[in-house]
């Protein structure tokens, strides 16, 4: 008879399919000290929000996200709507006393994760939780790859080379969706997948980024609009609009413990589906991920002999690894979506514990600030910048 733990969702697109499958198994497989409920999904439209929740496995359907802060069966609130409403609802959610996970990045501007932050902070001293959903964070083989560099595995970090790579808007025809306005985005590929690289390089190494250079660019500058297939404008014709976020980010930083650092955020990657790619060189070793191998780690243990050494794969799957040992026997692989069921099996054990979650609302603002860093650095034609706060 464990104590349960309601939830409320607010958005059921595509990372609401992922968060509901992580809340539907995540007590099937882990041992947790409370057990999640589906309460309730939040939306616009009665109708889709109704469709969503029946479909994804939630109790009720509600159409502002207000009312899942007055439920009193609702303890936890988990954020997946687009990043120009998540301080609003962050915020509110933790003056109410609700535990907050946020899908990353954390918010549009600086401004908005630095108030976020503040919240949480006056939240925790309360007992209530936030944490930014950083998936990645959560695959085995990126958990495996963070405890060796902590282990001292391959030494002193001297260079990381951070890729996430991805096709889909290739095509100057495919429509001017939120994900390409600033106002609803704040960042194209730099926040959206950018985001991603930058947490995932100062989580493996546990060091921040300090100040980069950077570069970034808008390929197509027009859509069409996304009202319809067609793009119907008012007047009734095929209408476009302005692109208002990159389409490709690059570039290079300064770790805090001296080592350097590249990086590429691209949307524009002509067969790249979701290539993160992740390489970290040290005094005295290598790791190197791949997430369309998500299974594997790849070592070099550079204090071996020169004719016995070079890189060799671990395969992540066994019961002494992160995570793995909950799913499945040895040799049986993981997927994208156990990435988000590991984070909120986290998430529930640190609310049962009364410790705080990581990564935190402080941690996604040090991600935005690298962020607005690298936009600043590219409005200056790559003039190198400090990083914020670091």
């Amino acid at each position: 008879m464990r104590p349960v733990v309601g939830v409320g969702m607010v958005g059921y697109a595509f990372m609401g399919r992922a968060h509901s499958q992580a809340w539907r198994s995540v007590d099937a497989f882990f041992d947790l000290p409370l057990r999640p409920a589906m309460v309730a999904v939040a939306g616009r439209s009665p109708e889709a929000t109704a469709q969503a929740a029946e479909k994804l496995g939630w109790a009720h359907a509600e159409t502002d996200w207000r009312r899942l802060l007055d439920r009193s069966d609702v303890q936890i609130i988990d954020l997946c709507t687009p990043g120009d409403s998540h301080a609003e609802i962050a915020i509110a959610a933790l003056a109410a006393g609700k535990h907050v996970i946020c899908e990353k990045p954390l918010a549009n501007t600086v401004e908005e994760a630095e108030a976020m932050a503040t919240a949480a902070r006056a939240a925790a001293e309360r007992g209530v939780r936030a944490m930014v959903a950083f998936n990645y964070r959560r695959v085995p083989a990126v958990a495996l790859a963070r405890q060796w560099v902590a282990e001292g595995r391959i030494g002193e970090v001297r260079h990381v080379r951070a890729q996430y790579l991805q096709d889909w808007i290739v095509d100057p025809e495919f429509p001017l969706v939120w994900r390409l306005q600033k106002d609803k985005a704040g960042s194209g590929a730099l926040g959206d997948i950018g985001a991603h690289i930058i947490d995932t390089a100062q989580f493996i190494t546990g060091e921040r980024l300090v100040g980069v250079s950077a570069l970034t660019e808008t390929f197509i500058k027009e859509r069409p609009l996304a009202e319809s297939s067609a793009g119907l404008s008012a007047g009734g014709g095929a209408g476009r609009g302005t692109v208002t976020v990159d389409d490709a980010a690059l570039f290079i930083g300064r770790m805090s413990g001296g080592g350097l650092a590249s990086f590429e955020a691209t949307r524009f990657a002509s067969g790249r589906k979701n290539a993160l790619r992740i390489e970290v060189n040290g005094s005295l070793g290598s790791l190197a991920f791949d997430f369309e191998s998500l299974n594997e780690l790849w070592f070099h243990d550079h204090t071996l002999d020169s004719a016995e050494a070079g890189f060799r794969r671990v395969l992540v799957t066994e019961g002494a690894h992160p995570y793995a040992g909950a799913w499945w026997p040895p040799g049986h692989g993981l997927g994208y979506e156990h990435s988000f069921t590991h984070e909120v099996k986290d998430f529930i054990e640190a609310i049962a514990a009364g410790t705080a979650p990581e990564p935190s609302f402080d941690d996604g603002l040090r991600v935005q600030r690298v962020l607005a860093a690298v936009e600043q650095s590219a409005a200056d034609n790559s003039r190198f910048t400090t990083v914020e706060g670091s």
